[in-house]
């Protein structure tokens, strides 16, 4: 795990950009598309829009990414809460990434469909380079899902639909699930940590003291998931990084 602190949220997001143009174009010497799950939530909009923004609108190959999602609110894709209508309105409607290339999670239809659906089209990227939905890949074999799944955190310590104490933190067997979300009133749809895990590289974004108490626990505190979800996101053999700024990073001290 990799520790990266800044001062504040824009000095995070301008980090994260370059960070994230720099990996693309170097995987990208090495393969011929990239593949990202985006986050929801408020501290990916000011890295949307550093990213679709020159320079790097103009540096980073949009053409040769296929744009996924961690998780989705199963709401109307024109409801503010929706993640994919945050991504499009910050990020997607303004660099070139061709459209077959984006997979929603769709909230058209039952959430339980939905993740079957999106769970076929994960197994059509991924099952050539994975041993497979049963084993995770070997340490150093260089096969892995994703290329970079971005995270947030919520101040509870969840991650993706992964919320305290339910049966979705302990998900090992599908890819994508559904489940009614009581606290919120709502369907949620979300990939699960067994699929995460098998990244490439998985990027934490993290700012404010509202997630000082959570980011400690999940970092230094005993491993409790059930209390604290994103303790579950651990990729093997892949690199875990926690972008935090200051506020968020104060309880580490």
């Amino acid at each position: 795990m990799e520790l990266h602190v800044y001062k504040n949220a824009d000095e995070l997001s301008q980090a994260v950009a370059k960070w994230m143009a720099d990996d693309i174009a170097a995987t990208l010497k090495r393969q011929d598309r990239y593949t990202i799950a985006l986050s929801g939530g408020s501290t990916p909009k000011l890295l949307h829009k550093i990213l679709a923004a020159p320079p790097y609108k103009d540096q980073i190959e949009w053409s040769k990414l296929h744009i996924f999602w961690g998780d989705e609110r199963a709401v109307p894709f024109e409801d503010d809460r929706n993640n994919a209508k945050m991504a499009y309105d910050t990020l997607l409607n303004f660099v070139p990434v061709p459209p077959a290339q984006i997979h929603v999670m769709r909230t058209d239809i039952a959430p339980e469909a939905s993740a079957a659906e999106y769970e076929k089209i994960l197994h059509q990227y991924f099952d050539a380079t994975l041993a497979g939905p049963g084993s995770a890949p070997a340490a150093g074999s260089g096969s892995h899902s994703f290329d970079l799944v971005l995270l947030g955190m919520g101040d509870d310590g969840h991650t993706l639909s992964l919320f305290p104490g339910t049966a979705a933190v302990h998900e090992e067997k599908a890819w994508a699930i559904a489940y009614f979300l009581k606290a919120q009133d709502m369907f949620r749809i979300t990939l699960t940590k067994t699929i995460v895990n098998r990244s490439a590289k998985v990027a934490f974004l993290t700012t404010g003291t509202g997630k000082a108490h959570a980011l400690k626990e999940v970092l230094k505190g005993a491993y409790n998931p059930d209390l604290y979800p994103s303790q579950e996101i651990k990729p093997i053999p892949g690199e875990l990084h926690w972008f935090v700024d200051e506020a968020a990073a104060a309880g580490l001290k």
